[in-house]
C-alpha cells in the first residue's frame, strides 16, 4: 500500500510570516497538532504545538512573532508513492509522528501521521515498534538549547 492511500489529502498550513498565534488558532480551530510553513507555496518548515509552547511561549518569544521563529526547519517529507514501510521506517529513524505528503514541486498535498499507519497495520506490530522508537530520548529533537 502506498502513502498516497492512507494520507489526509486536506491540508492546512500557514504561511512563514503568520504570527504564533496565527498558527496556534489554526490548531485550535482544527483540532491538529502541526502545521507545514509555506513560503510562496514551497514547504520551509513545519511546527507543532510542542514547538509553540517550548520555543515559543516558554522562551518568552511573543506569540505576534512571526511563526517562523518557532518552526523547525529541513523537514522530512515523503512522496505520495513512497510505501507504508519505507515511511514508517523514516518516522521511527528521525522520531517524528506527523509527516507531510510532498509531490515533485515540493507542494504539500498530504499529511500522513503515526495514526494514520496504525490504521493499516493489522497487528500493529510495526507501529508499536515505530512508536517505541519515536519516543526513545536521543537529543534529536531536544529543545533545551532555547534555554541556554
Amino acid at each position: 500500500m502506498k502513502i498516497k492511500d492512507i494520507m489526509s489529502k486536506s491540508v492546512d498550513s500557514i504561511d512563514s510570516t503568520n504570527t504564533i498565534a496565527d498558527a496556534a488558532r489554526r490548531m485550535a480551530e482544527n483540532d491538529l497538532g502541526a502545521l507545514p510553513i509555506l513560503s510562496d507555496g514551497k514547504l520551509v518548515g513545519i511546527v507543532t504545538d510542542r514547538d509553540i509552547a517550548v520555543r515559543g511561549v516558554a522562551a518568552g518569544i511573543s506569540t505576534d512573532a512571526p511563526v517562523r521563529r518557532v518552526m523547525s526547519e529541513n523537514v522530512d517529507t515523503c512522496s505520495p508513492e513512497d510505501s507504508i514501510e519505507t515511511v514508517l521506517a523514516l518516522m521511527s529513524r528521525e522520531q517524528i509522528r506527523r509527516m507531510p505528503v510532498c509531490n515533485g514541486r515540493d507542494e504539500v498535498v498530504g499529511m500522513v501521521a503515526l495514526a494514520d499507519l496504525a490504521k493499516h497495520d493489522p497487528d500493529k506490530k510495526e507501529v508499536t515498534e515505530a512508536l517505541a522508537d519515536i519516543c526513545e530520548p536521543s537529543g534529536l529533537h531536544c529543545q533545551a538549547p532555547v534555554f541556554a
